[in-house]
């Protein structure tokens, strides 16, 4: 004999099972993308507002850019507050967007710290 929670899975998976089935692959598919925006809409909201130059600098490595070139998107990013994809994009069209980024002058100023930063030393 089942236990109630068991018996309660179940149930939903039956439920569930119904539901599904008079769907065909189009809606099928329709549903599993829309399932998976669900899914991940907490996770790219948090990468948006938990990021670090290390990880900035990390995920632009895995785009195909030289670490050197990293630093670079890094800072014209900050200067002209736009995202990093437009920024490797514009110093890949206009190396001349890199002017005056490594001058002497400081580095623009990073992100405020995020929770998870609060406290750390630099």
């Amino acid at each position: 004999m089942m236990s109630d929670p068991d018996q309660e899975r179940v149930e939903r998976y039956e439920a569930l099972r119904a539901e599904l089935a008079d769907l065909d692959d189009a809606a099928l598919k329709e549903r599993f993308w829309q399932l998976c925006e669900q899914v991940m809409t907490p996770v790219v909201d948090l990468a948006r507002t938990h990021t670090t130059p290390s990880i900035e600098r990390s995920v632009l490595l895995r785009m195909g850019i030289d670490s050197v070139t990293t630093h670079a998107v890094l800072r014209l990013s900050r200067r002209d507050g736009m995202d990093l994809r437009d920024a490797a994009t514009r110093i890949a069209e206009d190396p001349k967007a890199l002017d005056g980024l490594f001058d002497g002058s400081p580095p623009p100023p990073a992100m405020a710290p995020t929770e998870s930063e609060e406290g750390v030393p630099a």
